[in-house]
């Protein structure tokens, strides 16, 4: 099945992987801009987190595999990543209902993917 990807998908995607600056975040090895996946905890149906960067970290392919496959271990990396309130906030958010302001976030990546590529951020 393949996902559909809209701009805000690209630009999401392009963000969180230039601010990794190519690292994976488990295995922690460079593996470059093209060579990292933007993996969702919660998946992207959660409308309220898709665009939330506490909801996704950058994995390599083989990373993104195990976690696949191992979903328990996924769970307990995504509590240390975040932290027990980080991981506690981001399960509250999951749950809201509503409309995300999609112009406000594209024009928020736009700005920071500029400061990244410029090296301003992080």
């Amino acid at each position: 099945m393949k996902i559909k990807r809209d701009i805000l998908d690209i630009l999401f995607s392009r963000y969180i992987r230039l601010k990794a600056k190519g690292i994976c975040c488990r295995c922690l090895q460079y593996k470059g801009y093209e060579g990292l996946q933007v993996a969702h905890f919660w998946g992207r149906r959660y409308r309220s987190i898709r665009f939330d960067e506490s909801n996704v970290c950058p994995l390599c392919f083989s990373c993104h595999q195990y976690f696949h496959e191992n979903p328990l271990e996924y769970v307990e990396f995504f509590r240390k990543y975040l932290g027990e309130e980080g991981f506690d906030l981001l399960q509250a958010r999951m749950r809201q209902i509503g409309k995300i302001d999609r112009e406000a976030i594209r024009l928020y990546l736009q700005e920071e993917i500029k400061k990244l590529e410029k090296g301003e951020g992080q």
